[in-house]
């Protein structure tokens, strides 16, 4: 039975060329490229009915016929379905090269399940662990706060958000984070979408907020500029592949419906 080869070197996918030297996920019976024995493989559930296979590899392999893309870059080269299942694999490999030792006695783990490892000394049984992050689009009226992050490497305006912390509710977590880093509080707060976030391990939960009260002043620790901006005025904005984006590009929609709208009853 052929098997996706889902196969990282470092944090890079590797992509096969094919004969229109088109890139895709290599799909065969053994592995594209030659694996020595400290490769640990994993199966990681199926895909389009076939078994899918997730390692990393230490080096990448000198051959013409592959090539290596950034795991956020694969979002624009795979079709969804194998971007996100890029993703869940990466985060497996990622959590399999950080639990080879049990975190309780030292001694080696091994694997118990496909997302679980056992202590092959105490038993002590381990799983993936997800750092869940909230989000949210906050507006008043015909704007939107963006924000520029510090850790943002590029010149976008995103969203506010933040790590929820032990003890918290996502929606705690969401106010703390919009008061702590933008000196405002927010009101009418609803779950929108969710989406995971392979870079490496998180969950990323989204939520819409209107305004409530309180003077802009932006936390220069975590934001280097942040404004209200109109929906027709926008700065430039995260890429596609990204939570912030679906919800500005969702309000967006909605505020240019209602203006079509009142244009039209003119």
């Amino acid at each position: 039975m052929k098997n996706y080869w889902f196969i990282f070197c470092g944090s890079d996918l590797l992509l096969l060329r094919d004969a229109a030297n088109e890139a895709q996920i290599p799909l065969s019976e053994e592995p594209p490229v030659a694996l020595d024995s400290s490769v640990n493989i994993l199966d990681v559930s199926t895909l389009d009915n076939h078994a899918v296979k997730a390692c990393r590899l230490a080096q990448n392999p000198d051959e013409s016929r592959f090539e290596t893309v950034a795991l956020r870059q694969s979002f624009y080269r795979l079709p969804l379905p194998f971007y996100q299942k890029a993703g869940k694999c990466y985060e497996l490999v990622y959590w399999d090269s950080n639990t080879q030792f049990c975190g309780r006695c030292g001694a080696p783990m091994e694997m118990s399940s496909a997302i679980s490892k056992r202590c092959t000394q105490c038993g002590y049984e381990v799983w993936p662990q997800l750092q869940t992050a909230v989000i949210c689009l906050i507006t008043r009226g015909d704007e939107a706060l963006l924000v520029h992050a510090r850790n943002f490497k590029k010149p976008f305006y995103g969203l506010v958000a933040g790590f929820v912390e032990t003890g918290e509710t996502l929606e705690e977590a969401m106010t703390r984070e919009a008061e702590e880093e933008t000196g405002i509080t927010i009101k009418n707060l609803r779950y929108m979408w969710s989406q995971p976030w392979p870079y490496p391990c998180g969950l990323m939960v989204g939520f819409a907020a209107e305004y409530a009260s309180g003077e802009l002043k932006l936390q220069d620790e975590e934001l280097s500029c942040g404004d209200w901006f109109r929906f027709d005025a926008l700065p430039t904005l995260p890429e596609k592949l990204s939570i912030a984006r679906r919800l500005i590009d969702y309000w967006v929609a909605q505020k240019m419906e209602e203006k079509n709208a009142i244009l039209e009853q003119k």
